[in-house]
């Protein structure tokens, strides 16, 4: 899920350099979705891990 964080960031800032603004807004939207999506993951994946070890 990171990496497509990462190529759509990538796809955003390429977008924006040509002048697709549009293009760029969306990809950059999803990116930043999916980015905090990982994020809250990652934190369920971590805080589960500490749990189980706890048991």
């Amino acid at each position: 899920m990171l990496q497509w964080s990462i190529l759509f960031l990538a796809v955003a800032l390429i977008a924006a350099v040509f002048g697709f603004g549009g293009i760029a807004s969306a990809s950059a939207g999803i990116a930043q979705v999916l980015f905090v999506l990982f994020l809250i993951l990652f934190i369920i994946t971590i805080v589960a891990r500490v749990l189980r070890g706890r048991s």
